[in-house]
């Protein structure tokens, strides 16, 4: 049986350590436990997610090897990993900001703010569960 992860991805420079790859499974572990957290509790995904600290240690551990990871295809999965923790944390944001003043208008920011955190937290599952299953498959993650 041969090893499903290659040593070096189309676009990369060279090889990643193993414990890199090890370590990047660890932080989608993380991020994933912050998930099924929100699922099992009364928190919301994206609350889980943002504010919930397993994915700050997650995230504050990609910032950490980010160097270590340049020039490899697990690059990307780290580029991938925090633009989905930013890109969560400010559409919450802008969710929030234009549904408050609807608040006034007959409720309606209750809706969009529901909705919009609700769409955020499907975007923010889709790309936990598409980046592991890339990692496992020895996959860079697209640009």
């Amino acid at each position: 049986m041969t090893d499903p992860v290659p040593s070096t991805a189309p676009g990369s420079d060279r090889a990643p350590d193993p414990s890199l790859i090890s370590y990047t499974h660890i932080i989608y572990a993380l991020h994933a436990l912050s998930v099924v957290i929100a699922l099992t509790s009364a928190a919301t995904v994206i609350g889980s997610f943002i504010f919930g600290l397993p994915s700050i240690v997650a995230v504050v551990m990609n910032y950490m090897r980010r160097k270590d990871a340049v020039g490899t295809w697990i690059d990307s999965h780290f580029r991938w990993q925090i633009r989905t923790f930013w890109g969560a944390a400010w559409s919450t944001l802008l969710v929030g900001i234009i549904s408050a003043p609807l608040v006034l208008a007959l409720g309606l920011g209750i809706v969009t703010f529901f909705v919009g955190i609700a769409l955020i937290s499907v975007w923010l599952i889709y790309r936990v569960i598409r980046g592991w299953l890339a990692l496992r498959d020895g996959q860079p993650m697209p640009a």
